[in-house]
């Protein structure tokens, strides 16, 4: 019985340490780059749509409908990384960055 339990106890000390290295990966894999460039430009979007609306320049609507503009850009980039062992490729990060470059183009209109 004693061996029993100290043999559940070794594999769930085993499973914590692989639960650890896998999360550690993927802190290290969203910050590539690449991914870390697109992620940068959905965050100075968001600021600039809320700083829009503070000064009165755009409607609530206009920023909810933007601001989902971005959800499915962020969306459509996680979709990428996990289909590319967590980092987007040269070739999706010019097709996000086009769709930025239009939701960019709205705000401050």
């Amino acid at each position: 019985m004693h061996n029993v339990a100290c043999k559940i106890a070794a594999v769930a000390v085993l499973a914590l340490s692989f639960a650890g290295t896998a999360s550690a990966q993927t802190h290290w894999d969203a910050t590539h780059p690449r991914r870390a460039e697109v992620n940068q430009r959905l965050a100075n979007q968001d600021r600039r749509i809320h700083r829009e609306v503070r000064e009165g320049e755009m409607s609530h609507a206009e920023a909810a409908r933007l601001h989902g503009d971005d959800r499915q850009i962020r969306q459509e980039e996680r979709d990428m990384a996990s289909q590319n062992g967590s980092h987007i490729t040269r070739r999706e990060d010019y097709v996000l960055n086009q769709q930025e470059n239009h939701v960019s183009r709205q705000i401050g209109q």
